[in-house]
């Protein structure tokens, strides 16, 4: 596993944008504000280019990939195009895949199945529909915490930055394959759930 998984506590920073179609996020050390990778949407088409800027944004496929400071991949997070339900894949830097996302039917503040490479069920992100908390589960253990960090009312109001702080439980041990998972979900919260 990639040496900049085996942190607690990462602040997950989306670049500031007033019109912007591509996901892009920072990943930082919220200790000291090092930056430990980047999350980069590179590959849009001109139609899903077209479809963010739509009520049909919640339905576009994406693809993005996670890299390191130098620049090694480190994750990829895909979803095809969405109808109802998402479903998403997440590959490690080898292409690998690692796990996938299953978003729940009938969920109150939003939940997602985070199920490893055979899809046996690995824990459930749930959410609370008042606020910007989600948990990951598997029954009444947490394996890590995700809030939202507000960055202030003018970036709240004129554009779709959102920046989040991931607790990582110190039980979850740093190869476990949930960890990666459950940072490759955290980046999908706002995708899959709250566009």
């Amino acid at each position: 596993m990639h040496p900049t998984l085996q942190h607690n506590l990462y602040l997950v920073k989306e670049h500031v944008g007033l019109f912007k179609a591509a996901n892009n996020f920072d990943i930082l050390n919220p200790v000291d504000g090092a930056l430990l990778m980047e999350c980069r949407e590179e590959q849009l088409g001109p139609i899903t280019k077209l479809l963010r800027f739509t009520d049909y944004k919640r339905m576009t496929p994406f693809d993005i990939q996670v890299r390191d400071k130098t620049g090694q991949l480190v994750l990829r997070i895909k979803r095809g195009i969405s109808f109802l339900l998402s479903r998403v894949e997440v590959f490690d830097g080898n292409d690998r895949l690692l796990g996938v996302f299953k978003q729940r039917f009938f969920s109150i503040g939003g939940a997602f199945r985070v199920l490893d490479a055979a899809e046996k069920v690995l824990c459930e992100l749930k959410g609370n529909w008042v606020g910007w908390d989600f948990r990951f589960l598997r029954g009444q253990r947490q394996f890590a915490r995700v809030n939202k960090r507000w960055s202030g009312i003018g970036k709240e109001m004129f554009t779709s930055a959102d920046n989040y702080m991931l607790s990582i439980e110190k039980h979850v041990s740093a190869e476990d394959v949930s960890r990666q998972l459950i940072l490759a979900a955290v980046l999908c919260i706002d995708m899959v759930l709250k566009e």
